[in-house]
């Protein structure tokens, strides 16, 4: 139990130096909840994130699609993280997991002129009363996103979450945590 708090806060603490975190999980013991806490603390911190299912050698019943399953449903908030199936002892599986920290570094590096997002911004549909002025990039690792609204109030965090979906859909941000904001832009008063 103290060896498990002190892998965590180790985690934590390496997890705040890293560009891109690699989560990486025994597939002899599936997934397991401190898979989960590290993988949330990376996701939280903006983290790209890679996950490494290593030991896939030592499992009898290799079936990838089912195992990214598990992971998918045991990790619903790392739904951008690529998997990696590897096995560490016979160096299998290597090149690709390099892809996948590369892509994941490179992802959460990128940048969107507000030109390009604004004329994004326009094919999405939303609700009529809706009013969204424009978007803007405010920042990376991780991508940071700002929609300007002239309402009264921020934008339900559904909205949010289908405009996150929809920049990942057109531009990609494959590995990395988005964060997409609102703010309100007052009216101006008529002199």
């Amino acid at each position: 139990l103290m060896a498990e708090k002190l892998s965590v806060v180790m985690a934590r603490r390496h997890i705040r130096m890293a560009n891109v975190v690699l989560l990486v999980l025994d597939a002899t013991e599936g997934v397991v909840g401190l898979d989960a806490t590290i993988g949330g603390y990376a996701h939280e911190g903006g983290r790209a994130i890679v996950i490494c299912v290593n030991k896939w050698d030592a499992v009898t019943a290799k079936d990838q699609k089912a195992f990214r399953q598990t992971i998918r449903d045991e990790m619903k908030f790392l739904d951008y993280a690529p998997v990696a199936f590897v096995s560490a002892k016979e160096g299998k599986g290597l090149r690709p997991l390099f892809g996948h920290l590369h892509q994941g570094f490179q992802s959460a590096c990128q940048r969107i002129p507000t030109g390009e997002l604004n004329r994004f911004l326009a094919s999405l549909d939303f609700e009529k009363d809706l009013r969204v002025k424009y978007m803007t990039q405010s920042s990376l690792r991780p991508p940071t996103f700002v929609l300007f609204t002239d309402g009264q109030k921020d934008l339900h965090f559904s909205t949010l979450r289908y405009v996150s979906n929809q920049i990942r859909k057109q531009f990609g941000f494959g590995g990395t945590p988005l964060v997409v904001k609102s703010k309100t832009k007052p009216k101006r008063k008529k002199k």
